[in-house]
């Protein structure tokens, strides 16, 4: 066996203070159902000499292994992960004063992010010596989850909400998952998954219900620093798509064990986007609250971001609060017109959850969230190839054509914090 260097100490809960083996099976905190998250042992690093030797390793999300949970390379199960490119976009028209790049997370295997997070939960799901996992998805995660069972030889099973795409489902079953679907939004989709599976013996893959999905999103961060940490080009502004809020707490993770490693002196601000019609962050945000409150009667055509209540919300909200970010809101037409806009003026596909971060540019600037002269950082989560926009067009009530829905065809967000 070969081991990976990886620095794992313990599994840590901020709620209780709570620690655990973290060589056992484990989903949240024993004492208290919060979550738990991976602790490193950085001391045994030098920061420099470790940046160094990345950068000569393959470019994979696996070149951060001291920092991954995985403790065996036969353990790992990949499909080439990572190191996504970021596209400098330069000025754009609703935001003319600021210098503006996209993270392109389209590319990644199975088309979105969630190819970080499933790679790392379902390689250490296989170290564990567990043999079945299963998750409740709006669509990509399922996706995401099929994929890299079969790449492990776990089996997995799959919760979809109905109004989830078709081809979702359809890519879950392609990859030998089982796919059940179930009425409703994906908070639905959790508790029949969970209520389905108990006492089964398959393990819950769910946001931040257990500890390693956080830690292949924070790889997000991680690259975000290895490719933009010189000559001035790391961004004040990371601007994200938020649904289960992984991606948020995962890259403030990042950066807080970048600094600790003496890599970084401050982190970029987060900014939370969230659909109008289903935005329980951003609420949170805006009324100072601890946690979040479902959202009544949720519904967006960004089916990715329909999540009510998140679970762990303190910890999303945290992250957002402790970088000195924010949130705002976006209208279904204003997504589907910056899928629009990404393609036509900058050939980037991206789904509607990848599109919010262009949707809600102009509103951020106009707020003065972000400043003349500033770096930002829009997060693609996701591609938008196998969309139909016509369709979408239609779902948002945006009429025969996307571009019939505001001044050079583009619609501001409709409330911001």
């Amino acid at each position: 066996m070969t081991a990976t260097g990886s620095t794992l100490r313990s599994l840590d809960c901020r709620a209780c203070c709570t620690s655990v083996d973290p060589d056992r099976v484990h989903g949240t905190c024993p004492t208290c159902g919060h979550t738990l998250f991976a602790t490193y042992d950085l001391a045994r690093l030098d920061g420099r000499a470790w940046l160094r030797a990345v950068a000569e390793r393959p470019p994979t999300l696996w070149r951060y292994r001291e920092l991954l949970p995985v403790r065996r390379t036969e353990s790992i199960a990949s499909l080439g992960e990572g190191m996504s490119p970021v596209i400098e976009l330069g000025a754009v028209p609703e935001a003319p004063d600021l210098s503006v790049a996209v993270k392109d997370d389209g590319g990644l295997p199975t088309g979105s992010f969630k190819a970080r997070g499933m790679a790392v939960a379902v390689s250490r799901a296989r170290e564990l010596g567990l043999r079945a996992v299963y998750v409740p998805s709006a669509g990509n995660a399922g996706v995401a989850l099929a994929a890299y069972a079969a790449r492990a030889g776990l089996r997995a099973r799959v919760y979809l909400p109905e109004r989830a795409p078709a081809s979702a489902g359809a890519q879950c079953v392609i990859y030998g998952a089982d796919l059940v679907r179930v009425p409703g939004t994906i908070r639905e989709a959790g508790l029949a998954a969970r209520a389905a599976e108990a006492g089964h013996g398959a393990f819950d893959l769910s946001t931040l219900r257990e500890p390693y999905r956080a830690e292949g999103k924070k790889t997000m961060g991680l690259e975000i620093f290895e490719a933009l940490h010189g000559e001035g080009r790391f961004p004040d502004a990371i601007v994200y798509p938020t649904g289960g809020g992984t991606g948020l707490v995962g890259m403030k993770k990042a950066f807080d064990e970048l600094r600790a490693l003496g890599l970084l002196d401050r982190s970029p601000r987060l900014y939370a986007v969230q659909p109008a019609g289903c935005a329980p962050v951003v609420r949170a945000l805006k009324d100072g609250a601890p946690r979040v409150e479902p959202w009544a009667d949720p519904h967006s055509v960004a089916p990715g971001l329909l999540v009510p209540a998140p679970f762990a919300s303190e910890r999303i909200l945290e992250a957002v609060r402790a970088t000195g970010g924010s949130g705002v809101t976006v209208s279904d037409r204003a997504l589907v017109e910056a899928m629009r806009q990404l393609a036509g003026r900058h050939g980037i596909s991206a789904a509607p959850e990848g599109a919010a971060p262009y949707a809600a540019l102009g509103a951020l600037r106009a707020d003065g969230c972000l400043r003349p002269g500033e770096r930002v950082l829009l997060y693609n989560t996701g591609t938008g190839l196998g969309h139909a926009l016509p369709e979408l067009v239609a779902a948002a009530g945006g009429g025969g054509s996307a571009g019939a829905v505001g001044p050079d065809g583009f619609e501001p967000p409709t409330d911001r914090l």
